[in-house]
């Protein structure tokens, strides 16, 4: 578990940086979210190459679904809640989700700390994004927050079921292949339904290359790697980088500023990601052997 941790706080970064390049583009924010999963898809897909083949079933085609799924119903969410509520509910309950699906499917129970680091992480992260005293837009927050909540409940599904892969043996950048390059064939039709004009545009396709290369598949070929070693419910907390990333963004380029609820939440937000990284200490000979021989079979 040396570099899994790294590798997927490395991906949580990546992410963390998509806000910003996304405001280098005025197109619809589904046209955006498609293009994205395109590229990216087709660039995990290309990676995986004749290594799709070995590893497809109906578990990681299902799970590819979901994967298109998630950026539909996260953007239907922040259309109904606003941005802050709407990110809240979807990035915090996924990590809840991804530690009972894991423990309901394969029997993997998550730790006390896990349990509270996750539950500080989430604290953090809601007082970071509503520190801004952002509102929720209309009257269709139940429905959003509905939205959102299905969302978190997709990621965790997805990253359980490429967890569970990767652990069995898959080759990792074959798992996410299939995940994504699947989604990207079901986000074709999106794309083209909602317009590609926007693309002429050389800053917002520079936007979009980056986003679908970079804040796709760079990072969840980041991710695949940190799921050989790390257990699926320690990277989905670790995941919640991503939102502390954006909002230092937000400072640094775009000269916004944190309130001191949000600064509270991004000192609690680390600590609780630190939490979570740093390796248990083994009480016993025994279990250390024992947890050695599990990590040898998760990466082989």
């Amino acid at each position: 578990m040396k570099n899994g941790p790294l590798a997927v706080v490395a991906a949580a970064v990546l992410w963390g940086t998509a806000g910003t390049a996304g405001l280098l583009v005025s197109a619809d924010s589904v046209a955006l979210a498609a293009a994205r999963l395109v590229i990216g898809g087709a660039a995990l897909a290309l990676l995986a190459g004749a290594g799709l083949r070995r590893v497809v079933s109906p578990s990681l085609l299902l799970a590819a679904v979901a994967v298109a799924a998630y950026q539909l119903c996260f953007f239907a969410a922040v259309s109904r809640t606003g941005v802050a509520i709407g990110t809240v509910v979807a990035i915090g309950s996924g990590p809840v989700f991804t530690g009972l699906l894991s423990w309901l499917l394969h029997r993997r129970r998550p730790n006390a700390r896990w349990a509270l680091a996750t539950t500080a992480a989430i604290c953090g992260c809601a007082a970071l994004l509503m520190g801004g005293g952002q509102d929720a837009g209309g009257g269709q927050v139940m429905a959003g927050v509905s939205f959102a909540l299905l969302g978190g409940l997709l990621y965790a599904f997805y990253a359980v079921t490429a967890a569970r892969a990767i652990s069995g043996g898959a080759e990792s950048n074959a798992v996410m292949g299939v995940l994504f390059g699947g989604a990207a064939v079901i986000m074709v039709p999106v794309l083209v339904l909602s317009g590609v004009e926007w693309l002429a545009a050389p800053n917002s396709l520079l936007a979009v290359v980056y986003l679908g290369l970079g804040t796709t598949a760079l990072s969840y070929f980041l991710y695949g790697r940190g799921l050989r070693t790390t257990p699926v419910a320690t990277a989905a907390t670790l995941a919640l980088a991503e939102p502390a990333v954006a909002a230092l963004l937000g400072v640094v380029v775009l000269d916004e500023r944190l309130g001191p609820v949000s600064v509270a939440g991004l000192s609690l937000l680390a600590i609780a990601l630190v939490a979570v990284a740093v390796p248990e200490r083994r009480g016993r000979k025994g279990t250390g052997r024992r947890a050695g021989a599990d990590r040898s079979a998760a990466v082989s």
